[in-house]
């Protein structure tokens, strides 16, 4: 008996189709990544008339805040304004210290019911140095005296 056996088929695996989904999958991912930007935020101080320089103290609490609304105390970034954000983030740093001079760096934009809850959260913690920065006009330039 006499048996006519076929000869196999090549057995093929086509890469085409998983090559375009992987591209396919690779232009998803690099559209929806989001990219951060880790960098210092921009502030435009207002500005002052007095050119007294107030002298600095090697421990001081810097808040600041941005135009759009953004805290950050000591440069670091909190998570909300809520005045109980503010409260626990002071207390951290201040570690129970109330003595300590707080700065106050808004932009000039920022809204000013940001400034006073800065402020009220300072005071009802008890700090009482409390300062506001601002920026001097170059001499001969003051603004609004033509």
């Amino acid at each position: 008996m006499r048996l006519n056996l076929r000869p196999r088929a090549q057995v093929e695996v086509n890469l085409t189709s998983l090559i375009d989904v992987v591209l396919l999958l690779l232009i998803f991912f690099m559209v929806s990544t989001s990219f951060v930007k880790q960098s210092q935020i921009t502030i435009s101080l207002p500005e002052a008339e007095s050119t007294a320089p107030v002298p600095e103290t090697p421990e001081q609490i810097d808040i600041m805040i941005s135009a759009t609304g953004l805290f950050l105390v000591n440069g670091r970034e909190l998570i909300n304004s809520r005045p109980e954000t503010i409260r626990n983030a002071l207390q951290k740093v201040s570690n129970g210290d109330s003595s300590l001079p707080l700065t106050i760096s808004a932009d000039a934009n920022a809204r000013h019911q940001d400034v006073v809850t800065a402020m009220d959260v300072a005071g009802r913690l008890g700090f009482t140095q409390i300062s506001i920065a601002t920026v001097n006009e170059p001499d001969g330039e003051q603004p609004g005296l033509d």
